[in-house]
């Protein structure tokens, strides 16, 4: 735990500080920041991690939600934005540890750590709360005058019908994860915890 905060905190550090040598505000930085998902799951992931870390208890049902949102942000990354913007130094360091490296870690978290056995299959729903909440949250940004984060829900230049069906088709590929997440833990690692 302690070493998945760590990745999480020196990644979003290192990421604001590349953003802010670029603008020189520290409000302009925080507020650019604030809308992307990749920030703000790695931000959640980096204080339920230093929680743990720190000998407090996180909920299994929590532990998972934030480990299908961090594998979502590795999965998009990897297939719809890879490349699309060269990046070097501290912004390339950032990218790698918050798109690759945390990802992969909280997966090895999740299935070494986190107590088996006690998730339900109507948690996929509300774990999909996250990602809905977070695009409401953009489209409304980017409707009062601010960019959207991605090309692939840029309402101003695919229009309200492609945003929206990329949008349902990302939902659907993170309920998807979500079930099988769920069917891992009941059927496979819950099984296994409980014939050892």
């Amino acid at each position: 735990a302690a070493l998945i905060a760590l990745v999480c905190w020196v990644g979003l550090a290192l990421n604001f500080s590349a953003t802010y040598g670029h603008n020189g505000s520290l409000l302009a930085t925080l507020w650019r920041l604030g809308h992307f998902f990749t920030i703000i799951s790695n931000l959640a992931v980096a204080i339920a991690m230093t929680w743990l870390a720190f000998g407090g208890r996180v909920s299994p049902f929590i532990v998972s939600g934030l480990t299908l949102a961090i594998l979502l942000v590795g999965i998009v990354y990897v297939l719809l934005l890879h490349g699309l913007h060269p990046l070097n130094g501290r912004a390339l360091i950032a990218n790698h540890l918050l798109h690759y490296v945390s990802p992969v870690a909280m997966a090895v978290y999740w299935l070494l750590f986190t107590p088996h056995g006690r998730l339900r299959w109507r948690d996929p729903f509300w774990w999909m709360l996250f990602p809905l909440t977070y695009f409401l949250y953009v489209i409304a940004r980017g409707t009062f005058g601010d960019s959207y984060p991605y090309p692939f829900i840029n309402l101003t230049k695919l229009g309200a019908v492609q945003t929206a069906i990329n949008a349902l088709g990302i939902a659907a590929g993170f309920t998807l994860c979500g079930f099988v997440l769920v069917a891992a833990d009941r059927h496979l690692l819950g099984r296994r915890r409980a014939n050892r």
